[in-house]
């Protein structure tokens, strides 16, 4: 064993191969790619023995695969965000009716807040939904010890179970005892049985009944866990009886603003209050006998969880269920955060009210600084592709024809930003391709763009093309291939070839996707290069019917940075267009200077402003410019002696220029 300093999901990756896993899958999705690419530097190390991972085309087709070897005896391990379980949803339902045979374990990774999600979805409710045990830790290292727990679980009721860590508790680091070396255990190999593996409607509803006898046998192990753990507290109030349920990150929370409240107690020689407290770390099914037990005598309870009030529920639940008379305080009171993270000053501020207590304000954790700190909006990376594909689907459009652009999960949501503005909405992962063409039948003199990421094309956006040839939507589909899934880290999928088991398969073409599924119009472009972009672009656009526009570029952080462009001063009309069109952040202008402003640090040479620029005042050193630069527009405006008397203003510009966005 090695004790090493590990993030949450990285732990959380040994755990499970100290468990024995077997087969392990998932889907990118922060906050819990890590715990997947932790499995596959493992068993590349060769310290992980007789593991297999991959990364899924989506979390369905993962968990489906992971449903066939757990049904041979292996035990398996599913990786997701909080959406992602959605996309599993169909399998996860039925797979607890016909049961598993290996242990099998859905890390589910919530994201309060939301932090990088379209949502705050709380997969406790969704367990609760599916009738599947989860287990909710309150740090790295518990969740480490729930892991193992949940897989002996899962085999004792031949159930699959949940494993919901929150974006602090993924992405939390700490020192971890490891094993050095994990062994898959081996196993026994599927035996057919149609009467339990084939879901007929007689089996589902065997399966039913299953279901409802084994939840409360699962309930009573729970209140029996260590991982519903409660303390009571004595003080030198003898007031109410008073009691603080947690769960999640916030029975951390909860424990450190205790520890602060029960120090500025001593500070300032008030009475202490005496109170209980319990962590609920199992949440469904839900541990009654232990929860009832913990608010014996108890005149108030107070619940502290992130996203619903799954524990709140479950407690009222039970006090009716008891007829007993404490009272709850939460989220439904309106006493605790009802959307978000919650933190350690927000939980010790209620703690506070609720018990009671006139303290001093704890000391505010702020960083001083002489100047304000500057705005720093989400945009694209400096290079990035998908600003080219954006302005050149813009640009293709011009003024000629209304549109409405439907945006997807991932980097390419930025485009919605200002000076692009190419994104009218987003939904979910694949939507942008099925929206548009809802957008298609009702307002059919618009015409219907649908961007979608090359990973999000193999996830979930094939039906959708499917769906548009079938029923002859008039839609654009714009496929942003950048080589990698972007925003969760840069991993493979199936149009890279890579995989996580080494070496490379053949990578799958979008372009044969797309024609095999009927798309008669198809055009590429590189993305960099504007006027072959828009080129591709508006031959897609003015086809009748379904048509795709394949913009193929890598992704900046699989390319070397190549020389910074550099801007000629003389040769420069003042008209800011390469600042005000594409909104790269290596460009800016200066009001000092009156002139444009390369960030060479961030500048990777991509070029395309240089095609933005009509008068050849920003040159790239690896491209040669395809169109002779114009005079400067600002010649109009020297003065006799030839030098540079003012800037033009925007009303002077357009003047000149005519108005014309074409």
């Amino acid at each position: 064993m090695t004790k090493s300093f590990l993030m949450g999901n990285q732990a959380f990756a040994h755990a499970a191969l100290e468990a024995g896993v077997r087969v392990c899958a998932g889907y990118p999705g922060t906050p819990s790619s890590e715990v997947i690419e932790t499995v596959a530097k493992l068993r590349d190390a060769g310290s992980a023995h007789d593991v297999y991972v991959e990364w899924s085309t989506n979390e369905k087709a993962a968990l489906e695969m992971l449903a066939g070897a757990a049904l041979c005896g292996a035990r398996t391990l599913f990786t997701a965000k909080q959406v992602g379980l959605n996309v599993a949803s169909d399998p996860l339902m039925s797979l607890n009716y016909i049961g598993v045979e290996g242990g099998t374990v859905l890390l589910v990774a919530d994201d309060p807040g939301p932090i990088s999600s379209q949502t705050e979805q709380d997969t406790r409710r969704f367990a609760s939904f599916a009738k599947v045990p989860v287990f909710d830790p309150a740090t790295p290292e518990q969740g480490c010890a729930m892991i193992a727990a949940a897989y002996d679980l899962s085999e004792k009721y031949h159930t699959p179970v949940i494993f919901r860590p929150s974006t602090r508790i993924c992405h939390a680091s700490t020192f971890v005892e490891v094993a050095d070396e994990t062994h898959a255990r081996e196993p026994e190999g599927f035996e057919s049985d149609p009467s339990k593996w084939v879901i007929f409607p007689g089996r589902s509803y065997c399966g039913h009944g299953e279901i409802n006898e084994r939840l409360p046998k699962i309930a009573a192990d729970f209140s029996a866990s260590p991982f519903n753990p409660w303390r009571e507290v004595a003080g030198t109030d003898e007031g109410a009886k008073i009691g603080i349920i947690a769960g999640g990150v916030s029975y951390s929370y909860a424990e450190e603003a205790l520890a602060q409240i029960e120090d500025a107690v001593e500070a300032t020689g008030a009475l202490s209050p005496s109170y209980r407290l319990m962590q609920v770390g199992t949440p469904y099914p839900f541990p009654e006998a232990a929860v009832a037990k913990f608010a014996e005598d108890l005149d108030r309870i107070i619940v502290f969880e992130e996203l619903d009030h799954v524990i709140e529920d479950e407690l009222l639940k039970l006090c009716g269920k008891l007829h007993a008379g404490f009272e709850v305080q939460g989220k439904l009171t309106g006493t605790t955060t009802t959307r978000g993270e919650n933190t350690v000053d927000a939980i010790r501020a209620q703690i506070q009210e609720f018990f009671g207590l006139d303290l001093p304000a704890a000391a505010e954790r702020t960083v001083e600084f002489s100047d304000p700190i500057p705005d720093r909006p989400a945009v694209l990376c400096a290079g990035c592709p998908h600003r080219g594909a954006f302005y050149a689907v813009k640009k293709a459009l011009g003024r000629r024809r209304e549109a409405v652009m439907c945006g997807d999960i991932g980097c390419y949501t930025l485009g919605n930003a200002a000076p692009l503005n190419a994104v009218d909405t987003c939904l979910d992962m694949g939507a942008g391709i099925t929206m548009a063409q809802g957008f298609n039948v009702i307002e059919p003199d618009k015409k219907a763009i649908a961007f979608v990421g090359d990973s999000t094309f193999f996830a979930s956006g094939m039906t959708g093309v499917a769906n548009a040839v079938y029923n002859k939507h008039d839609i654009t589909i714009v496929v942003l291939d950048n080589a990698t899934t972007a925003m969760t880290g840069s991993q493979p999928h199936p149009g890279t070839g890579a995989t996580l088991m080494g070496g490379f398969s053949a990578p799958i073409s979008i372009q044969e996707v797309l024609s095999a599924l009927g798309v008669k119009k198809i055009t590429k472009a590189n993305p960099l290069f504007a006027d072959k972009a828009i080129e591709a672009a508006r031959e897609a656009i003015d086809y009748d019917g379904p048509s795709a526009v394949i913009y193929e570029s890598p992704c900046t952080k699989l390319t070397k940075a190549k020389p910074p462009v550099y801007f000629i001063a003389n040769a420069c009309a003042g008209c800011r267009k390469c600042v005000t069109t594409i909104g790269c952040p290596a460009l800016g202008w200066s009001e000092v200077g009156h002139s444009i402003v390369i960030n060479r640090a961030m500048c990777v040479g991509c070029g395309l402003c240089t095609d933005i620029c009509e008068y050849g005042a920003i040159t790239c050193p690896t491209r040669k410019r395809v169109r002779p630069a114009l005079p400067p527009r600002s010649q109009r405006l020297h003065a006799e002696d030839g030098s540079l008397s003012r800037f033009p203003t925007p009303q002077e510009l357009a003047e000149i220029e005519g108005g014309s966005d074409d």
